[in-house]
């Protein structure tokens, strides 16, 4: 690794509006190369191997140019996190200005996520509704939900990760009777490699998040390898993770779904604003201002030992 890239570091804190994953802030560290800010930041357990992608893709964004790019700005969706606070999803909801497709996260309370979707819903017949998993139930309890869901709620555009192998999603696949789209992501960005497995009879879609599989090159190879419809969507990054983010979306020739990268609205602090216009989020030359955000001088040389222990591994 590049010692003026490391040399460049800076680290910040991020707090989030509510809840998310466990997390109420968000660490994210910045490199700064020839072409601009790269962001490297996986969440806090993960260890060195986990981490090796993320750092190639902020390695990639700071040193490499971007690729041709079919568009200008991308259509993205809202993120609902497992909350049935009122206050909490009216104000994002609000947040996303134009925006008609809406993920929400499900799977720890039946009763609880027919309450959220049931809200997301009635926002208008024209909206579309994903929802995520990350890999909670059992076939046998993703077979009742799903049913629940949909007599209660309606068709969903896809159900992200419903069940955590690929063998379960196949069961899956095979056991339902309601119209219904498979989307996998942790299957494929959390495989020791995303090359070797079949979705085969899995997956109707892949999700791709550039830095956990390792920045836009490696992401359009997985695509091209599995032969399957993509959704860019984020790692919960900051501005200059979600605008890499973009840079992957627009980079696609053939993307048919709203994206999701619209998760800096769970932030209550960010390095730039990304606004959502119409719905759509447009690519941006960003200067981040890291201006009270830095963490302290112990938390900023844990990330550096970090980035110098992941680099050994690339």
């Amino acid at each position: 690794m590049d010692q003026s890239l490391l040399e460049s570091l800076r680290v910040v804190a991020l707090p989030t509006k509510t809840n998310f994953r466990g997390i109420s802030v968000r660490e994210v560290a910045l490199l700064k190369g020839e072409y601009g800010w790269g962001e490297f930041s996986p969440f806090l357990e993960y260890g060195y191997e986990e981490c090796a992608p993320w750092l190639a893709s902020a390695i990639e964004a700071a040193t490499k140019p971007l690729p041709t790019l079919f568009r200008k700005s991308v259509k993205v969706n809202g993120t609902i996190p497992a909350t049935n606070d009122k206050s909490v999803i009216d104000s994002l909801v609000e947040s996303y200005r134009g925006v008609t497709t809406f993920k929400v996260k499900v799977g720890e309370n039946l009763s609880e996520d027919i309450v959220r979707l049931a809200r997301i819903r009635s926002l208008g017949r024209d909206v579309k509704i994903r929802i995520d998993v990350n890999g909670l139930w059992s076939v046998k309890d993703a077979l009742t939900n799903l049913y629940a869901f949909y007599e209660e709620v309606g068709p969903f555009e896809y159900v992200e990760q419903p069940c955590a192998t690929l063998d379960e999603l196949r069961e899956l696949k095979s056991s339902i009777h309601i119209p219904l789209k498979i989307a996998v992501d942790e299957a494929v960005r959390k495989a020791k490699d995303p090359f070797a497995i079949n979705l085969e009879g899995a997956a109707d879609l892949v999700m791709l998040k550039v830095q956990p599989l390792g920045g836009i090159a490696r992401a359009h190879e997985i695509a091209r390898h599995h032969k399957l419809p993509v959704v860019v969507s984020s790692a919960l990054e900051s501005a200059v993770g979600i605008n890499y983010g973009l840079a992957l979306a627009a980079s696609i020739e053939d993307m048919n779904f709203d994206c999701g990268l619209a998760t800096g609205s769970l932030l209550s602090s960010d390095l730039a604003h990304l606004p959502i216009v119409d719905g759509e989020m447009a690519l941006s030359e960003i200067e981040p201002n890291y201006e009270g955000l830095e963490v302290s001088a112990e938390r900023y040389e844990w990330w550096k030992n970090r980035i110098m222990k992941t680099a050994e591994l690339l």
